[in-house]
């Protein structure tokens, strides 16, 4: 199974994934795409270079979920789906029955107000991501992290995770035309 936790930057997810792991009964693996972007060397690059380079990172972490996920490992994914061909790639790439998309919302003050208490966000990238992440507009359980607890959210997705009905969100997504807002990074 896939526990798929889409947000902003800055949204919760790694809190929540962190949370989930402790909450959950199997064994499960939390896979942060920001640990992928972390694993990458550092080389002066052009704009479109960094583009190239970018758009490979996703791309192998994408895999790489897909791989631990089809050899039978539980994986909670930290994602941003801020551009459309990720939601794309992840739908061809990922058995839609076995993956549980989770929306993880969060105020936009509230946003802003973590990204400079982090300090290692660009300012305003999550009000820059906070339309197209959510754009796709399906999802099989949604939460809310301006209001609740990191726990209290993995123990909502706990609860939902043995009556999750069919068609799931990503089933429902590969059936119908994507049509989500213009990209950004």
């Amino acid at each position: 199974m896939i526990i798929f936790l889409n947000g902003t930057s800055s949204s919760g997810k790694s809190s929540i994934a962190k949370e989930l792991l402790a909450v959950l009964d199997e064994t499960c693996f939390h896979m942060p795409v920001d640990a992928f972007h972390a694993m990458r060397s550092r080389h002066e690059l052009t704009e479109e270079q960094l583009h190239v380079v970018l758009r490979h990172t996703w791309m192998g972490f994408h895999r790489a979920v897909a791989g631990m996920a089809a050899a039978g490992n539980t994986v909670v994914v930290d994602h941003v789906l801020s551009e459309p061909w990720r939601l794309r790639d992840c739908l061809a790439l990922f058995p839609p029955q076995d993956v549980v998309l989770v929306g993880v919302h969060c105020p936009l003050p509230e946003l802003e107000r973590r990204e400079q208490a982090r300090g290692d966000r660009p300012p305003g990238l999550a009000a820059r991501q906070i339309n197209q992440v959510h754009g796709h507009g399906t999802y099989d359980i949604e939460c809310d992290t301006g209001s609740t607890s990191p726990l209290d959210c993995a123990r909502q997705i706990k609860t939902f995770l043995p009556r999750r009905p069919a068609p799931t969100a990503f089933e429902r997504l590969r059936a119908a035309p994507l049509t989500v807002p213009a990209a950004v990074s």
